[in-house]
C-alpha cells in the first residue's frame, strides 16, 4: 500500500493537468479555425476550403441574413470575377470560448483591412460568435453570426 500511495498521488495531480492542457489547446485549435477560416474563405476566396472548415448543414446570419454553403460559394466567385480588387487582412480579438464535450462557442470582435497598393482603402468591423463541433476531422464550425459595428 504504501508503495502505490505515491502512484495513487501523481496520478491525481496528472489527471487534472492533461485536462486543462487539453481544454488550452483546444481553445488554440478553434482561435486557428476561426483565423484560418476567414484567411482561406473571405480573404484567399477559396471554395475547396470550405469543408475543411465548415459543417455540410453551416448557417452564416450575416447581419440579418441566412447564407448557406451555396450562398457563401456565390459570393466567393462573384467576388474572385471582380477585377482589381483590394486584399483583405483580418485581425480577431477573441473575447471568450466556452468549450462543453465535443461542442464550442466563440465569441470575438473581427476587423477586415482592405488594401491596395500598399495603402488602406476600407475597413469593416464586427461582433461575431460561432459554434463548433468536434468532428473525426476535428473542429468545425457549423454556425457564425456576424452584426457590423459601426466604426466611432
Amino acid at each position: 500500500m504504501k508503495k502505490a500511495l505515491p502512484f495513487l498521488f501523481m496520478l491525481l495531480i496528472t489527471i487534472p493537468a492533461a485536462a486543462q492542457t487539453s481544454k488550452e489547446s483546444d481553445e488554440e485549435l478553434l482561435k486557428n479555425l476561426i483565423v484560418d477560416s476567414f484567411q482561406e474563405i473571405f480573404s484567399n476566396l477559396n471554395p475547396g476550403t470550405l469543408g475543411t472548415y465548415y459543417t455540410e448543414d453551416f448557417l452564416l446570419l450575416e447581419n440579418g441574413e441566412v447564407w448557406d454553403i451555396e450562398m457563401i460559394k456565390n459570393y466567393m466567385n462573384r467576388a474572385a470575377q471582380q477585377k482589381n480588387q483590394p486584399e483583405r487582412i483580418n485581425s480577431f480579438e477573441f473575447v471568450e470560448i466556452k468549450i462543453e464535450g465535443n461542442m464550442a462557442w466563440i465569441a470575438y470582435h473581427n476587423k477586415a483591412s482592405f488594401e491596395k497598393d500598399g495603402e488602406v482603402v476600407g475597413e469593416m468591423n464586427w461582433l461575431e460568435s460561432a459554434t463548433a463541433i468536434k468532428t473525426e476531422e476535428g473542429w468545425k464550425l457549423q454556425m457564425l453570426h456576424s452584426t457590423v459595428v459601426e466604426k466611432e
